[in-house]
């Protein structure tokens, strides 16, 4: 006779604590204490031979008790999961309403900050009471239960826009301020009105709303005050289009984007009609973008976290897998970008370069990491999806482009080695790692596939500053 598995605890309670001597030598059931007389024994273990044995009626009815018990909790546990559920839509609701309210009182504050009928006081006041507005909105959401979806899309969008909508007013406010404490604290000077061509009479103080001082004026003003700052060769100004709000007709995925992606690629040197090239920034962009930049920033810090080299080497390898799922993309549509999430957001997976280092081993919680990963891969498939599969490529090019030009995959790269070779070639490689003996093999891997290498090779590299 089978005994269903989720009879055994039932069965097992009923058994005696103290078994008999008929019972064990298997002549009276362990159940009934009757005697079997004939009647088939079956054997309950532990095995064919020995230990108790019970009489098939008792199966029978303890069974069928197992049976509705189980029945009885799936009901319950059933009952309960429907009870959260209609719980939770009437809190979610109204956490989503309060949400909104807080947006729309943030949107109200930016355009209020940029009228100059009202007090740059009250602007104040209205920022403090906004914050607080904010505070209590999103330290108080709600927890959902269990039962409910944990990627809950439009909870997460609605909390996005709030924060967009408070960087806005938070900007807004700064510049209102900004400016007006300019104006209150410049002195009457009237010799200085003569370029302004100011009537007689005035107080000195002008409508300054919008005063450009150049570029070098701030790095002046900071030595001034004893803070001097390295600074960079300047380059040629690129004017970006101011990114629209998400969720609107213009908003980064809209019609038009791709156009200024694609000037973007170009004011980089990159060539946007050249398949090749805008495959291989994309995928840096992607890996960059899902998963380097964010969380694994954190981990990278940690005690317990992956060393340069890791990150070097696994970096390497996703940008691979981003490579071939942007590539199917192309034929297959953007589900075939969740091959490159499922294995970027795998917390168990050990990285590449003979590395055993796994995200679960730090100890830390995953949620953020895969949720940051998830919302990354989501986007970019959204683009694709509504502007088809080069606007989603642009996109996560351009990214790329500013991030890091010379970053593996980029153009820039192989410019990259031969500066490193040129260095590596003069260094004390007596420590280096054996895979660092042959320097004709190591260009042709750093060219090819770092991550061949070995995480140990990438560390030591990494920690001589050749790819700086």
């Amino acid at each position: 006779m089978h005994i269903p598995g989720y009879a055994h605890a039932t069965i097992r309670a009923a058994l005696p604590a103290m078994p008999t001597a008929r019972q064990v030598g298997h002549l009276d059931c362990c159940l009934c204490d009757d005697p079997f007389d004939g009647r088939a024994a079956v054997p309950l273990g532990p095995t064919e031979t020995s230990g108790l044995f019970a009489c098939r009626p008792c199966l029978t009815r303890f069974v069928a008790k197992a049976r509705r018990l189980r029945d009885s909790a799936l009901a319950q546990d059933a009952e309960q999961a429907r009870a959260e559920e209609a719980e939770w839509a009437g809190v979610r609701e109204r956490h989503l309403a309060v949400l909104e309210n807080v947006r729309e009182a943030a949107e109200a504050v930016t355009r209020l900050a940029g009228e100059a009928d009202l007090e740059p006081l009250k602007v104040a006041w209205l920022l403090v009471s906004l914050e607080s507005a904010h505070a209590w909105a999103t330290s108080e959401a709600p927890e959902p239960p269990a039962s409910a979806d944990p990627a809950d899309a439009e909870l997460q969008d609605t909390d996005f826009r709030l924060s967009l909508e408070m960087v806005s007013a938070r900007e807004a406010v700064a510049e209102r301020l900004a400016y007006h404490l300019i104006n209150e604290s410049m002195p009457a000077e009237p010799e200085m009105c003569e370029e302004f061509e100011c009537p007689e009479g005035c107080s000195g103080r002008h409508d300054i709303s919008d005063v450009d001082c150049g570029p070098d004026d701030v790095f002046e003003s900071l030595a001034r005050e004893g803070v001097v700052l390295e600074r960079s060769d300047p380059v040629v100004p690129y004017r970006w289009t101011r990114m629209p709000k998400a969720g609107t007709d213009s908003e980064p995925a809209a019609e038009g984007m791709s156009e200024k992606f694609a000037e973007v690629l170009t004011y980089c040197g990159l060539d946007a009609d050249d398949a090749e090239i805008l495959i291989g920034a994309a995928a840096v962009g992607l890996v960059h973008d899902a998963w380097r930049s964010g969380p694994i920033d954190a981990f990278h810090a940690s005690d317990g976290g992956p060393s340069d080299g890791e990150v070097f080497a696994q970096s390497v390898d996703l940008y691979r897998r981003a490579r071939e799922a942007l590539t199917a993309a192309r034929e297959d549509g953007p589900e075939a970008l969740l091959a490159f999430q499922a294995i970027a957001s795998d917390v168990d997976l050990p990285w590449a370069g003979g590395s055993q280092f796994t995200l679960r081993a730090t100890g830390e919680r995953m949620q953020e990491f895969v949720q940051h990963v998830d919302d990354r891969v989501w986007y970019t498939s959204k683009v694709m999806r509504e502007q088809g599969w080069r606007a989603g490529v642009l996109h996560r090019a351009a990214s790329a482009a500013f991030i890091n030009p010379s970053h593996f995959g980029m153009p820039g790269w192989p410019a990259v080695v031969t500066s490193a070779m040129a260095r590596l070639a003069t260094l004390d490689r007596s420590d280096a790692p054996a895979a660092l003996a042959d320097l004709d093999a190591v260009e042709a891997a750093l060219r090819e596939a770092p991550d061949r290498m070995g995480a140990d090779a990438l560390d030591w590299l990494c920690g001589q500053n050749l790819f700086g």
